[in-house]
């Protein structure tokens, strides 16, 4: 991998990656969050153009809240911040792949990553423990 910091993306290139980009009938694109040195998948999350825009113009990760409809900074009410390394995008131009620095936990339930549910012959298994209790990552933030 060339450049393990970010470096700003000029508004050009944007512009001109966004326009290749295969957007939902809702405006949205999902991303999916990767560590970018040791390859562990985080999350999944969407994307606006406005919150992709914003990633690559400032490095901080943005995803698009579903639930509260509005612009979503990893990490705004937990600390857990995600710092972009690169964004790509697949071969159908409909998905995203953000190869992150993650601070902490990207989890809302303060495990590590979001895969902690696996299938097997026997059943649902937990396969990750609690990292960050989830009720002190979001208090924290709302003092």
């Amino acid at each position: 991998m060339k450049n393990q910091t970010f470096v700003p993306i000029p508004d050009k290139i944007i512009t001109a990656a966004l326009k290749q980009m295969v957007f939902s009938d809702h405006g949205l694109i999902p991303a999916i969050a990767q560590q970018h040195d040791t390859g562990e998948i985080l999350m999944m999350a969407w994307m606006t153009a406005e919150s992709i825009r914003e990633t690559l113009s400032t490095g901080r990760v943005c995803y698009w809240s579903r639930s509260r409809k509005a612009l979503w900074r990893k990490g705004e009410t937990s600390g857990q911040i995600q710092t972009l390394r690169h964004c790509r995008y697949d071969c159908d131009r409909d998905t995203l792949l953000l190869l992150v620095d993650q601070q902490g936990v990207a989890c809302h339930s303060g495990r590590r990553n979001c895969f902690f549910n696996e299938i097997t012959p026997d059943g649902i298994e937990i396969i990750s423990a609690v990292k960050s209790d989830p009720a002190r990552l979001y208090a924290a933030k709302d003092k």
